[in-house]
């Protein structure tokens, strides 16, 4: 973990490059302003995913991968009806599990990974993992899929950047990155301890409802003054 003890007229050593202490100083303060902004937003920011199990919000979070929560939830809701462990998908004919998620982006793919996924946890246990290193071993886990687990389910100070919270990140300026990956690194090194637990899932339905890719809702926005994209693009 990345201390946060600061000792005053140095730079922390994740934030070299920044040129001195004193702009050091202004970054935090930025990060401050919009994460108090995003607790009064959001309060009881939480996942919008369906699920009432730990391997339930794993297959959700594999399933939303380039689909929508919303889409998601169409399916799941249904989907575990019957599914409730890993063995329950063993049970299933791939065929119909393919067939059970078919309104959702890449099914093909999401259906083999799951199948081989649950297959794998019942060897296991059904114990979700609780390191980064041990999630993205299953098939279908990439490094987003694994951060939103760790975060929802094992409450770790992860951050799960996609393209979205990438690009808030970015417009609002507390960071200056070419992927989302950039992004995540520097995300879970800067953001103040005190905001940790709330950042993820404040980002998330920020950039759903707010900070939208197209016509986001800049004119009822409190971070105004501090984003470089709006003082960069609103007439």
């Amino acid at each position: 973990m990345v201390s946060e003890t600061i000792v005053v007229g140095s730079i922390p050593t994740h934030l070299e490059y920044i040129d001195s202490f004193s702009q050091y100083c202004l970054l935090m303060s930025k990060y401050t302003t919009i994460f108090e902004y995003l607790q009064e937003l959001f309060p009881e920011a939480k996942t919008e995913l369906h699920y009432t199990n730990d391997f339930q919000f794993l297959i959700a979070v594999m399933l939303s991968a380039q689909t929508t929560d919303t889409q998601v939830n169409k399916t799941t809701d249904k989907l575990f009806l019957v599914i409730k462990e890993p063995d329950d998908i063993a049970k299933m004919w791939i065929i119909k599990l393919t067939k059970a998620i078919s309104s959702v982006n890449l099914y093909k793919t999401k259906a083999k990974h799951i199948f081989e996924t649950a297959k794998l946890l019942s060897q296991q246990n059904n114990i979700i993992p609780n390191t980064f290193e041990e999630l993205i071993k299953f098939p279908g886990v990439w490094e987003k899929t694994a951060k939103v687990v760790l975060h929802v389910l094992y409450k770790q100070w992860v951050i799960a950047v996609d393209t979205h919270v990438h690009r808030v990140a970015n417009r609002l300026w507390i960071v200056k990155t070419n992927s989302p990956l950039q992004t995540s690194k520097l995300l879970e090194k800067r953001i103040p301890k005190q905001y940790k637990d709330i950042a993820h899932d404040t980002i998330v339905l920020f950039w759903r409802y707010h900070c939208t890719a197209r016509n986001p809702h800049c004119w009822t926005c409190k971070l105004q003054k501090i984003c470089t994209w709006y003082i960069h693009n609103a007439k």
